[in-house]
């Protein structure tokens, strides 16, 4: 198990995080198997979707931005209840098989962190199982 560490520069943002994960598999030896990806916050996630057009994640963003806007009739007093529900919608984890010791994404697929209440600095854990 490894953790990536990944800096986000602003308040709503969708980092590929591909290249890194795949590294972590690499270097982990497995062949054949499974690699999970886990996001250990509360106003961030994780997600695959298409890595080749940049104009696909901002949609994403833009999208979660209408249906849970920053501004509405939260209960949460912190000032960032829409973080949160935007993480609940995304998901904290996303499991990638390992084929050939590499991940078995699809063709346009990447692997993302989404961030909504940055910027911060945040963690991934990358874990990688043979099997």
């Amino acid at each position: 198990m490894q953790t990536i560490e990944v800096q986000t520069s602003e308040h709503s943002q969708a980092v590929d995080i591909t290249r890194r994960v795949a590294e972590v598999v690499a270097a982990s030896g497995v062949r054949e198997g499974w690699c999970e990806v886990f996001v250990p916050h509360t106003t961030a996630a994780v997600a695959i979707n298409e890595a080749a057009d940049p104009a696909v994640m901002t949609d994403v963003l833009e999208t979660l931005d209408r249906l849970v806007p920053w501004r509405g009739p939260y209960r949460h007093t912190e000032g960032n209840a829409a973080a949160h529900v935007k993480s609940v919608l995304t998901g904290s984890t996303v499991r990638v098989p390992v084929q050939g010791g590499r991940l078995a994404l699809g063709t346009w697929q990447g692997i993302f962190f989404m961030e909504y209440d940055g910027p911060r600095r945040r963690r991934v854990v990358v874990d990688v199982h043979s099997g």
